[in-house]
């Protein structure tokens, strides 16, 4: 998803007498507009200033690759916090830790437009990133707590479309309004609507009725659970499509502002914000594939989509804006198509510590968006987007010979999954 998220943290326990909200009840209703609200509270913050990179470049004095660091630290804040939110909530109950999250986040996020300098802004992101992991790593949990197991696929897609749209709500807000006045009123906009969605959350969200607090767990015991996942070579092979195809999917959103606001192009951030609305080719390409992937198989269809993300980088070489955003559209497509299968493929695989595995593909899907998304701009600034665009389509044809060469060559049993 950029913006979405893939496969998330587990049930700690279910009370055995409840069944969870039927579909159409009031309980049911209230579950999906407050996880809405979180994902827009979430991932609205997490990328705002995705769009706003070359005014924080200009503002602040600092190069591209500098400016990235806005994003990358964030994203490896959150990285690196999924699996501790995780098991708090294991202990004091997922909607009170959601809650704390987001309040953390959005305080964090209030404070980013005041940052003095720009060493304060990369902490205040970190730790903005760090609060907002809270969110995707228990949303999925929450919902297979509290909604009948019937309807948890689609009370989660719910989730997921709360979380792509806050994204893309965030980009889209901050661009204006930083156009008229500034990167760090653009971030405000966006901070005080993700506020508005903190609140809407904690009032929405029913009280837990299905969680059941698991017990103490040490260190050996955690790693328990996650050693075996890391033992499987077709684990590894998902693990490392999230590193990579993330990492170039987001560096190519972080840089392509700085090209097209230069000659001969010079779009204002407004228009910037604009190229996000490629992130929809996905919403359609993620659903597309769960089709495709039951008749051809998920490695086929996971290699297809790869080629489309290289095929649209391609095309961004081209100097016609039009062709340049035909070419965005198409890699956005390709990228949430194998991402969406990757997703999906990984609880498919793990036979033991389901969670585990899933929360692991989480780690390296934004451990990638943080290290390539920023070392993708050292590239860009001293070769330019050409030199970047193939540094990134090496990095999306070794995913493709990792798929090939360790990923199962058999059909999909069912949905491959989405995110």
């Amino acid at each position: 998803m950029a913006d979405s998220n893939g496969p998330i943290h587990p049930v700690a326990g279910t009370a055995a007498h409840w069944d969870g909200h039927q579909r159409g009840s009031s309980g049911y209703r209230r579950i999906l507009a407050a996880l809405a609200c979180a994902g827009v509270a979430t991932f609205a913050q997490l990328y705002s200033l995705q769009g706003l990179l070359p005014l924080v470049s200009r503002d602040l004095n600092v190069s591209a690759a500098q400016a990235s660091l806005t994003v990358s630290v964030a994203t490896i804040g959150l990285a690196a916090a999924v699996l501790p939110w995780s098991f708090v909530a294991d202990r004091w109950g997922r909607v009170r830790t959601m809650g704390l999250a987001v309040i953390l986040a959005t305080i964090m996020g209030l404070l980013v437009p005041a940052a003095p300098n720009f060493e304060i802004l990369l902490v205040l992101r970190a730790l903005e990133g760090a609060a907002l992991g809270g969110i995707p790593a228990l949303a999925i949990a929450y919902l297979s707590e509290e909604v009948r197991a019937s309807h948890a696929a689609a009370a989660a897609g719910a989730y997921v479309a709360g979380t792509t749209l806050g994204g893309l709500f965030g980009r889209l807000l901050a661009g204006p309004v930083a156009d008229v006045a500034g990167w760090r009123m653009g971030t405000l906009a966006v901070s005080l609507c993700a506020a508005v969605a903190a609140v809407a959350f904690l009032g929405l969200a029913p009280r837990p009725r299905g969680f059941i607090p698991s017990p103490r767990v040490g260190f050996g015991a955690v790693l328990g659970r996650l050693i075996p996942q890391l033992r499987s070579s077709s684990l590894l092979a998902l693990y490392a499509q999230a590193f990579l195809l993330m990492g170039a999917f987001v560096s190519v959103y972080n840089y392509l502002g700085f090209r097209l606001e230069a000659p001969p192009y010079l779009f204002p951030a407004s228009a910037v914000a604009l190229l996000f609305l490629a992130y929809l080719a996905g919403t359609f390409s993620s659903r597309m594939v769960a089709g495709m992937a039951g008749r051809w198989g998920r490695r086929a269809v996971l290699l297809a989509s790869i080629g489309v993300m290289v095929g649209g980088l391609a095309m961004t070489l081209a100097s016609p804006i039009v062709l340049i955003l035909m070419g965005l559209v198409l890699f956005t497509a390709g990228f949430f198509g194998a991402h969406s299968i990757a997703s999906g493929w990984t609880g498919a695989l793990a036979t033991t510590g389901r969670a585990q595995a899933s929360s692991l593909y989480n780690l390296s899907y934004y451990s990638g968006s943080s290290v390539i998304g920023w070392s993708a701009g050292l590239v860009f600034q001293q070769f330019g987007w050409s030199a970047m665009a193939a540094a990134l389509a090496v990095l999306a044809g070794g995913a493709a010979a990792i798929a090939a060469l360790f990923l199962p060559n058999r059909k999909a049993s069912g949905h491959p999954g989405s995110s």
